[in-house]
This record gives structure tokens, sequence and C-alpha cells, in this order.
């Protein structure tokens, strides 16, 4: 039995498909050269047959990444097993990960066939995926749940047609700890062939244990760990990716398992993720939270102050939280900006350097001191953001308790005639407060009503100065949007977040016409 546990991970799979958790393919690309500094050793890139726009981005990561696996999720189905060869096979070391479900109340309603035809299914599959690349992932979907002489014989099944590794997921987070631990057992001890293959589980967290039942996995023999930033997926989520590495790392002494994770770059990450999808990290959230080495308690400030250890199990250092740091001023040149970018984990082109650049230097006219929250949001506003058909050039907005009903002006430039020849639109409008005028006023200028799903604003960084970063969630005809934007105006940062939502939507309405 190794003693290294594998770290696939799945952020930008299961975890994308979490409320509010959209990427395009240039912030799945950025977050993918993020994990392998992290340090992951297989990357869930996405589900490539589910869509075009999918299989695309799957593709990209599988181009993008160097030593890490990147694996591509697909049903036990040749057509979706082609589809996620398609999109990996350019990988440096491609996986398909190929999955079936297993307990009885998948099997009956879900897919109404009896456990042997499920069987012969699951044969098939892999047999087919093993036939493309050595490399293949077997999941057992709702494992926990599935009767265990049968789950018994589909994984051996897998491992004789070739399957390298055999996941088994607590799909719906119903297991607890000792029972899971034991279902591992079991099935390394009953599967003749379990040597043949590494064992993997995928937890979630709906009774708040997926975490622990990853842990107890671990400690009953299983060498591959499925997890994701902040825990970030479907329902309540996932194992959290930094709670488990943490646990393994703080107690090696109980665990003795050894990973590839470079601990440091776990808030980094964290960090990276939140400003990606505009869902700031919970300060309380345990390792990276805001709250996770604050000491309020004049006792525990006490011994802190005689001994760190006294009320700290590990540092901030540790999972590469090291303070406040003041990265660039308007004096600073672009070579020190590049350099700062490459340090924080972008590949930058050499005119995106240039535009976050400019984006900085504006920035610093108005903003005393610019860190490195500020630059990511700008990474994300100027370097990431999809081609836009519409942008905020300007806009002026009136408010008050004075008796006039709030209004706002509002210019943008049109580029639906190309990036050449925009075209200035402006409008007047007005609206129930500041921000819905704004909005307002923009669906006028562009012939659209979406309905306004969520809105939510955070603070970049600390300080009265600080950006202010905004969310939108909308949804028309059926499509759902997300959008964000930063600026330390509030007002233009909802405006630019409102902006982007809608061209996303016009996007994705335009692929959907062209599919």
């Amino acid at each position: 039995m190794s003693d290294k546990v594998y770290i696939f991970d799945t952020t930008l799979r299961d975890g994308e498909q979490s409320p509010g958790a959209t990427m395009n393919r240039s912030e799945k690309i950025n977050m993918a050269r993020q994990l392998e500094k992290l340090g992951v050793d297989i990357i869930e890139a996405g589900f490539p047959a589910s869509s075009q726009g999918d299989f695309e981005a799957v593709q990209a990561i599988a181009k993008s990444v160097d030593r890490i696996q990147v694996a591509g999720l697909c049903r036990a189905v040749k057509s979706d097993i082609d589809r996620a060869w398609e999109a990996v096979k350019e990988a440096k070391n491609p996986r398909i990960h190929t999955f079936i479900a297993t307990s009885d109340i998948h099997m009956k309603h879900k897919f109404n066939k009896e456990p042997a035809e499920i069987l012969e299914m699951a044969r098939k599959a892999v047999r087919h995926a093993a036939s493309l690349t050595p490399n293949v992932e077997f999941s057992a979907e709702d494992a926990s749940r599935s009767r265990w002489d049968f789950l018994a014989e589909i994984v051996e099944a897998a491992i004789e047609e070739g399957a390298t590794t055999i996941n088994i997921p607590d799909t719906v987070g119903y297991a607890q700890p000792a029972e899971f631990g034991e279902l591992i057992r079991y099935l390394i001890k009953n599967v003749s062939n379990s040597s043949k293959a590494i064992f993997s589980v995928h937890c979630h967290n709906d009774l708040g244990l997926a975490v622990a039942n990853t842990l107890e996995a671990i400690r009953a023999g299983a060498r591959q760990a499925e997890v994701t930033l902040s825990g970030i997926g479907e329902r309540a989520g996932n194992a959290a990716f930094e709670e488990v590495i943490m646990a393994l790392h703080t107690r090696k002494d109980f665990y003795e398992i050894d990973t590839s994770v470079d601990t440091q770059q776990l808030f980094p990450s964290c960090r990276r993720l939140a400003s990606t999808i505009g869902q700031p990290i919970s300060p309380y959230k345990a390792i990276v939270g805001a709250n996770a080495f604050a000491h309020e308690s004049g006792i525990h400030q006490d011994g802190m102050l005689k001994n760190r250890q006294t009320y700290e199990i590990m540092t901030p250092e540790s999972i590469g939280k090291k303070g406040t740091s003041i990265v660039i001023g308007k004096h600073s040149g672009r070579n020190a900006l590049g350099s700062k970018l490459r340090e924080m984990g972008y590949d930058l082109s050499e005119e995106q350097i240039a535009d976050v650049f400019e984006a900085v230097k504006a920035l610093a006219d108005k903003k005393e001191d610019i860190y490195d929250e500020d630059v990511e949001a700008l990474v994300l506003e100027v370097a990431y953001r999809i081609h836009d058909l519409y942008k905020v050039k300007a806009l002026s907005v009136f408010s008050g308790t004075m008796g006039v009903s709030p209004h706002a002006a509002v210019v943008l430039e049109d580029f639906r005639g190309g990036e050449e020849n925009p075209v200035e639109i402006k409008e007047v409008g007005f609206g129930e407060g500041p921000i819905n005028a704004v909005f307002s006023t923009i669906n006028k200028l562009v012939e659209r009503d979406p309905k306004l799903e969520l809105y939510s604003v955070n603070a970049v960084t600390g300080g009265a100065d600080a950006q202010g970063a905004v969310t939108v969630h909308i949804t028309e005809d059926g499509f759902k949007s997300i959008g964000r934007g930063s600026d330390e105006d509030i007002i233009v940062a909802s405006a630019k977040a409102y902006i982007n939502a809608i061209n996303r939507l016009e996007r994705m309405k335009q692929e959907k016409k062209n599919a």
C-alpha cells in the first residue's frame, strides 16, 4: 500500500456545477495552471459531452498544462467516451473517467435496468476506454448506497477490463465516516484484483461529513482523494481540498501520508477561485477564512503572545497567507508588474500585461495602495474578459432624498459591428434606486429585459478606498448568465458586472442558435 495519496481536483467540473460558479474558457485555463502550481496530480477539466463549450474548455486545458494528468468525465456510453478522449488526448497524460450508477434506487428509477445489464454496460465502457488510453478511472455513482456485494462485483469487472483507478463516491453525502471506511476496507479485501488499481473516493457534504469521510477512507486504504477548492460543488459541495490536505499535513504523525501539494499555494488558490467566481471566502471557513488565524479572546491573545502554538496548530505562512502585501503604485514600471504577475501564477501575453498595466496605473491615480487582491481583480476584469459586445464607456447617476427620482445616464460602446468600429449608444432612465436605474437604462440600450436573480457586492481589500467586486446573476428565455465587475466605485462596478452578464447571455444565445 503506497504512503502517497494522489490528489484529484474536480473544481473545474463538479465545483463549477455549483450555482454561481460558472467560468469562461480563459478563467478555466487560468485556474488549471494555478492547480498545477498547487501540485495536484489530476485535474478533472470538465464533462466534454455535455456541451460544445465544455468540450472546447477541456481541450484547451489539456493543451495548456504540462506534467499534470487531465481527466474528462463521461457516462458509460461509447459516444461520451469518444468525446472525452477527443478532448483530453493532447494532454501529456490524459485520463478517461467513466461512470455508471450502482445503487438499487438509481438502477431502477434512473436506468430502469437490472444489475446484470448495468454490469455489462460498465464492462463495455471500461473496455472501450482502455482501448484508447491505459489511464482509465471507473466510478460507481452512489456507491455508498449500493449493495456491497454488487459493488464488489462491478469493481472487479472494471479492473478486469482495464480500469487502473476505482472511484467510490458518496454521491449524496449519505455515508458516515466509520461506515464509509469499512466499505473501502471491504472492497480492497473482497475484490480479487484490487491490487491492480488505486482506490479513490469522492465525497459530498450534504451532512457536513465530506472531509471526515475522505480522511477515514484514506485510513482504510484509499490512495486518491477527489476534492475541490473551498469545497465548492453540487448542493452542499464536496470535500474541501485545503481541509483534507492540511489535516494530512498537520497530523502526519497520525495518517503517515504524503501528497505532492505545495501547501503554501492553498490560500492563493482559494483566493484566486473566489475572485474568479465572485464568491468571497466565508470568514469562518476552515484553513483559509479571514478568521482562521484571528484571536479575539484575551486568554487566547495572551497565550499567542507567549507561544503561538498555544492556540495555533498551523501557521498562516504554511498555507501561503502572508498578510497584506502592497505590490505596486503609480510609479511602478511594467517589468515590475510583469514579474509580480508571474509570481502570482498568471501566464499573460505581453499585450495582456500591457492592458493590466494601464488598468493598474488608472487605479493608482484613485487608490493610494494597490494589493495582490486588486491586481487579481484587474486581471480578471481586463485580461480574461470574453469578447465584449457592449462595454461601459461612461455613466452618471443621481440619487438621494431631495424628491427627485433616482436616474442614470449611461453611455455604452457597441461592438456588434466589429472591434474596429464601435458605435456609441446612450440613454437616460429612472429606477427604484441608483443601481436599478443603471440596470434599467442598460436594458433599454441593449433591448433586453432579463430578470435579476442575484446581486452581491464585496470589498476586494480592506480600507475606505477598496475596490468593490460585484456579481450579478440574470435569466432570460431559459438562459442563465453570471456577470462580474470591479471598480473603486461600486455603481460603476455594478454596471460592468451587468454588462458582463449581458455579453455572456448574448454569447450563449448565439451559440445555441449556431449549434
